[in-house]
């Protein structure tokens, strides 16, 4: 379960060296562990350019929630399923051209209807045919 409460101020843009630097947040986070109980605090900081007649607070934490929702449908995925953080390619354009392979698989998965990319990919590797379907060929 978990508590946010989030603090925006303009009365620090003036002080900040950032460009285009609109409004600074801070975001309280109160997260209890359900099956344990256990519970933990944590507090971070933000800075935008969106003024506060474009966004007030309610809508910069939820747009902030939002962020979460993108990490946990692509970024976990590929860390996870694709196990990225110990791929070898780490020179030139190699890994920016495997994130963006990774992300076409995810993508196409999803718009097969797949929920879960991991059954997907076993799908597709069982029935290479469906595969080369999926993407026209």
């Amino acid at each position: 379960m978990e508590h946010r409460r989030l603090l925006a101020s303009t009365a620090l843009n003036h002080y900040l060296d950032f460009p285009y630097v609109a409004q600074v947040c801070r975001i309280e986070r109160e997260v209890t562990e359900l099956k344990s109980g256990k519970q933990r605090q944590e507090t971070v900081f933000a800075i935008t350019s969106l003024t506060s007649a474009q966004a007030d607070p309610g809508q910069l934490l939820s747009l902030n929630r939002g962020q979460w929702g993108i990490e946990n449908r692509s970024h976990y995925v590929r860390d996870v399923t694709f196990d990225e953080d110990r791929s070898c390619i780490r020179v030139g354009k190699g890994p920016a051209m495997m994130a963006c392979l990774r992300n076409f698989a995810i993508a196409l998965a999803r718009l097969r209807g797949f929920t879960n990319i991991a059954s997907a990919l076993r799908a597709f590797a069982h029935q290479p045919r469906r595969a080369l379907a999926a993407v026209g060929v």
